[in-house]
């Protein structure tokens, strides 16, 4: 299991998604507590760097998170629209 903490930023991305969307990213916080970072069943599943991942929810729609090595937290930075997106 790992401990998945989401950013003030991603959170107010996320409140602006449709609810569809609000409901595909809660799937994919299931999936990153119960299954770890390497999420490449998701849609454009990338690993941007050492520590960085981001995936798609849907067309528009983005979420970037961060694992560091050795730790069992995952941080949500980002998720939002993906013209915004920090990659």
């Amino acid at each position: 299991m790992f401990s998945v903490k989401i950013s003030k930023k991603a959170i107010k991305g996320i409140q602006k998604m449709p609810i569809k969307i609000q409901e595909r990213m809660n799937v994919l916080l299931k999936d990153l507590r119960s299954k770890g970072p390497m999420r490449y069943e998701w849609p454009n599943f990338s690993k941007l760097n050492d520590n960085l991942y981001h995936c798609h929810l849907a067309h528009k729609w983005v979420a970037c998170w961060k694992h560091e090595k050795q730790t069992i937290i995952i941080e949500v930075y980002y998720a939002g629209s993906r013209e915004n997106a920090p990659y």
